[in-house]
């Protein structure tokens, strides 16, 4: 006991110092921000938060992981935003979606979150300012592409200036235990993919659809005999308890966001961008405009299509390059693909993120 009690007290003598040295950074941090106010310089900068946390994972001597220092610094970053000048994030809610689990773990929790009714609704407010940022989901690792954020894009000018990996776990959440559950309630797609799960412990439980999984989540806030599958969050949001945790079929489940803002964050050698085309309709005229990237050596990492709505079979093409748009070599395959499209549209260049980051509590 005798040498816990020294362990604590060297603990304590090293928080107060690391308090001393926050305080200080953040002294700083307000200076920077004085600073871009003045010059009018963006807040938050995708490209340089890429190389503050990859040079902090370089700097890790151990024994504490790389995904707990990101997490460490990415709050400080959030903390940082909120001294140099207050951000709103809108995202797809209600409070407790996946959406703002993404959200909060991007940002930190440090900034200000303005849950939206739909995607369309993220777009809306970033296109009209009404906050700084959105963000939205853009594909997902099982059940692929995101078709309202597809076509979002193709109504909206706004531009993607990050993207962040989000991996999702769903919780069986109710107040008094399995035994007392008699319906179990979330979106039709997260009961989909938990349905092993509930076959196994609830198989006589009647389902109800919702719109979201937050909103089972409430549900199960008010009524002791319904059980919710979604996230930790929600559950912490709406004093719920997680009975299980990652009762999905499948592991792996991870969702790609896109964070919209205006900001056009410079290359830092590790990059995506984000396209939109609607090609001619003569024959191979896809062909032609995928061979433009081909032959400047650029690999198109994710493509998809939606109708275009402006005519019967006709569609609007979206897909992720890896590489800048200031690339030279991205430039030309750029231009050169243009020139074969009705319409054309660079979306964003943007950081590629690194690791596949977990929700935030």
């Amino acid at each position: 006991m005798s040498d816990l009690s020294d362990f604590r007290r060297r603990i304590d003598e090293l928080d107060a110092r690391l308090i001393e040295l926050l305080s200080e950074r953040a002294t700083i941090v307000e200076s920077v921000g004085e600073a871009k106010r003045r010059d009018g310089g963006p807040i938050y900068a995708p490209d340089r938060e890429r190389k503050v946390l990859e040079r902090i994972k370089d700097m890790n001597p151990g024994p504490l992981p790389n995904r707990t220092m990101e997490a460490i610094w990415r709050e400080l970053m959030s903390g940082s935003f909120a001294l140099e000048q207050p951000l709103t994030i809108a995202f797809l809610g209600p409070e407790g979606s996946f959406s703002h689990a993404a959200a909060r773990r991007h940002f930190g929790a440090s900034v200000a979150f303005s849950p939206v009714d739909t995607i369309n609704d993220v777009f809306r407010d970033v296109a009209s300012r009404s906050t700084q940022y959105g963000i939205v989901p853009w594909e997902n690792s099982l059940i692929g592409g995101i078709t309202d954020s597809h076509d979002a894009f193709a109504r909206y000018d706004v531009p993607v200036c990050a993207e962040s990996m989000i991996e999702v776990h769903h919780c069986a959440i109710c107040q008094k235990g399995l035994d007392a559950v008699t319906r179990i309630a979330s979106k039709p797609q997260v009961l989909g993919q938990c349905r092993a799960w509930i076959t196994q412990h609830l198989p006589s439980a009647e389902v109800v659809p919702t719109t979201s999984s937050a909103q089972a989540v409430r549900m199960a806030a008010e009524d002791d005999t319904l059980c919710a599958v979604g996230s930790s969050l929600a559950a912490s949001i709406h004093g719920v308890t997680v009975q299980a945790e990652g009762i999905e079929d499948r592991p792996g489940n991870i969702t790609r966001f896109l964070v919209l803002g205006e900001q056009r964050p410079d290359p830092t050698g590790c990059d995506k961008t984000s396209l939109l085309f609607i090609t001619g309709h003569h024959p191979g005229a896809l062909v032609d405009v995928l061979a433009c990237f081909r032959d400047a050596g650029i690999n198109l990492s994710h493509i998809d299509k939606r109708p275009s709505g402006a005519r019967n079979w006709e569609y609007t093409f979206f897909a992720d390059a890896d590489a800048h748009r200031d690339d030279p070599a991205m430039h030309s395959a750029v231009e050169a693909a243009a020139a074969l499209c009705q319409r054309f549209a660079v979306l964003g260049s943007y950081p590629r993120a690194g690791d596949v980051l977990q929700p935030a509590e």
